[in-house]
């Protein structure tokens, strides 16, 4: 059973979430004795290409064009189809992201394909299809059963190593100019300059115990010396101390990094909800009684005006000396 993955990539670049993806795809394609296909869209170099197959894709199939220079997920959805129809490919992998959410949807309806959303490890069994994902807010486990015989899986980001397992490099063009779409992007303004939530493996995140949107420089010098993004709670960014694109939580940006600073964030459901999937929780608070503790791997019970300041000299002198 041959496996599709669709790794995006950012201006001709791939990220550690796309190997992510092409060393889960291919231990499935694995265990089942076929080929993991990889598929990118956009312009991309043979060398940044070649990476795939250092993480198990025996082939990868690139579309290009001028009809992929802006992301439609209708246009991505029919041409990454299209590909899984011609490789004959029962499994199609993809991540868990803003992208991944706009387009795994349609391309499960257009193989008439069952639909996994979140997934977090390999599947228990494949027959039936059986794969573990978070619920209820990251609360609970579940395990979804498949039905039909295709199926449309989009991994929750760190759910997986990244392993190598190097294939012959193989590459393939796929030409879908015939794709139809009714949609079409006039533009597209992109932040440069400025580490991207969503992809950001360390991110310091503030919440009202901040106090004000004047006592943000400690917390952004914290996330310089780290080369991490900042983030913040929803009643900050209501408040208008920082900018709705900086808030994470079930209504805001779902992220999944390494590393995450929680300072003065009481730690509500809706918070931890987009956050929980961290590897490592670090909590700053005054309320030892304070929610955030309760998922936090580490928790520090004290003024933020006073261990802020320290946490930046510890991180200045860690990095000094690495």
């Amino acid at each position: 059973m041959s496996v599709l993955v669709y790794t995006e990539n950012w201006d001709g670049k791939f990220k550690k979430s796309s190997f992510e993806l092409v060393s889960y795809a291919h231990s499935i394609a694995e265990q089942n004795g076929g080929d993991t296909i990889a598929v990118t869209i956009g312009n991309v170099a043979q060398d940044e290409l070649e990476k795939l197959a250092f993480y198990g894709a025996s082939k990868t199939v690139t579309i290009g064009g001028d009809t992929y220079k802006n992301l439609d997920s209708a246009a991505y959805a029919n041409a990454i189809t299209m590909v899984a129809e011609a490789q004959a490919c029962k499994i199609v992998v993809m991540g868990n992201n803003n992208t991944g959410k706009g387009i795994a949807p349609r391309i499960a309806v257009k193989l008439q394909a069952a639909l996994v959303s979140g997934a977090t490890a390999l599947p228990q069994s494949y027959d039936p299809l059986t794969i573990r994902k978070n619920v209820f807010n990251g609360k609970a486990i579940g395990y979804q059963q498949v039905k039909s015989d295709k199926a449309v899986i989009t991994l929750a980001q760190n759910s997986y190593k990244i392993i190598d397992a190097a294939q012959a490099f193989q590459t393939e063009a796929f030409d879908a100019a015939g794709v139809e779409t009714n949609t079409q992007v006039q533009s597209v303004d992109k932040v440069s300059d400025k580490l991207l939530l969503t992809d950001a493996e360390v991110v310091v995140s503030g919440g009202r115990g901040m106090k004000s949107g004047d006592n943000w420089a400690p917390l952004e010098e914290l996330a310089n010396v780290l080369g991490a993004a900042t983030a913040c709670s929803r009643p900050v960014s209501d408040e208008g101390w920082r900018g709705h694109e900086e808030h994470v939580g079930q209504t805001g940006k779902i992220i999944a990094p390494d590393l995450y600073f929680a300072l003065g964030i009481s730690g509500a459901i809706q918070h931890i909800a987009g956050v929980s999937s961290s590897k490592v929780i670090v909590a700053v608070n005054t309320d030892v009684e304070a929610p955030v503790f309760e998922t936090a791997d580490y928790g520090i019970v004290g003024d933020l005006k006073v261990v802020l300041p320290k946490m930046v000299e510890e991180a200045k002198k860690f990095k000094a000396n690495n």
